[in-house]
């Protein structure tokens, strides 16, 4: 009788801890849930945010119909721009970095080209070529739009433009980069103070530290600088795809809302998701080459016709829109394994 009473007070007390266990298990995915749906709903909000069509543009000129990124390639042009009061007209400023994703939704592949900010090119804004870089300050995002796909031939689906603080605070909130600096540098913070140090070898950045590695073109050319920012974007893809604190999402979501522009709704954002399901997608990188030149008195790059074309083919064929029959002579792929690259005449550092 004894042994039953114990036997019964030890399944009693077992019970009451069970319950316990399942009580705590439901109100920790009560909770996880309802902050999962907080965060929904704040990026969403952030995404409303930032949202800004461009004027007169519902689609490229380039595409039949609209895209969807959940089942379609697509383009992404990114635009650094600064905008600060130091230097910064807001929409008037010169774009400061262009980068050029196409995504292609069958391999879940990225190719990346950034282009010289000096590259003389056809501007259709104006109606003549000049920097690529003036384009924004002609005509805002839509000029700059128009001026890449008439130098690619291919239809720019959406874009984003960040300023510097965008950019300082979403690597911030990703709890900084990995990143090789290539050599040492005393460079400029975003007010234009000599406060940011850096020494060579592969390190830990902050946003600051990025930024400033991001801009700097002191030691070599705009081909080495867009190298750069090329390996600053997989950094960010990369520690985005990692991580692990969901109280980092929260800041990110802050950081994009804040600083960022962009004319991609919150629903075609999600569709990109994808390309993260089996981590980091591959990202293969293009050099846009070409020559220095001073025959005008101002400097300008002058872009290489056979790079230039070589490089159009290679993103038009990821897009889908010709047959893939490209054999890459100028790209280098997210693993390092650098393919054969054709040679730039001059890469002399000239800055105006």
């Amino acid at each position: 009788m004894k042994r039953t009473y114990q036997n019964k007070k030890k399944g009693s007390r077992f019970s009451l801890i069970l319950k316990i266990c399942l009580i705590l298990a439901t109100s920790v995915l009560i909770c996880a849930s309802a902050y999962g749906m907080y965060l929904t709903k704040k990026a969403e909000h952030a995404v409303d945010q930032a949202y800004e069509a461009v004027e007169n543009r519902d689609v490229s000129v380039k595409r039949e119909a609209k895209v969807e990124p959940v089942q379609d390639n697509v383009s992404i042009l990114f635009v650094g721009i600064d905008d600060s009061e130091t230097r910064g007209q807001g929409e008037g400023s010169r774009s400061d970095a262009l980068i050029l994703a196409t995504l292609n939704n069958k391999t879940k592949t990225v190719k990346l080209v950034s282009i010289p900010r000096d590259s003389y090119v056809y501007i259709p804004y104006v109606g003549y070529e000049d920097k690529i870089t003036h384009a924004h300050a002609y005509g805002g995002t839509l000029a700059t739009i128009e001026t890449v796909e008439e130098l690619f031939d291919i239809p720019v689906d959406y874009y984003v433009r960040m300023n510097f603080d965008a950019f300082i605070d979403v690597v911030d909130a990703l709890g900084g980069i990995e990143v090789e600096v290539p050599y040492a540098m005393l460079e400029k913070d975003e007010f234009d103070r000599n406060t940011i140090n850096l020494q060579p070898g592969l390190q830990q950045l902050d946003g600051r530290e990025a930024l400033a590695l991001a801009r700097t073109r002191k030691k070599d050319n705009d081909i080495e600088r867009g190298k750069r920012q090329q390996e600053i974007l997989k950094a960010i893809a990369k520690q985005a795809a990692s991580v692990s604190s969901i109280t980092k999402y929260d800041d990110l979501i802050e950081a994009v809302g804040n600083n960022m522009k962009t004319d991609m709704t919150f629903k075609e954002m999600k569709g990109f998701f994808s390309y993260l399901t089996q981590g980091v997608p591959r990202i293969d990188t293009l050099t846009l080459l070409g020559d220095n030149d001073m025959s005008t008195g101002v400097y300008y790059y002058k872009l290489d016709e056979q790079s230039l074309s070589e490089t159009q083919h290679i993103l038009k064929s990821h897009l889908g829109l010709i047959p893939d029959t490209t054999n890459v002579s100028n790209t280098s792929t997210s693993d390092g394994i650098e393919q054969t690259q054709l040679e730039s005449t001059n890469t002399s550092t000239v800055q105006q």
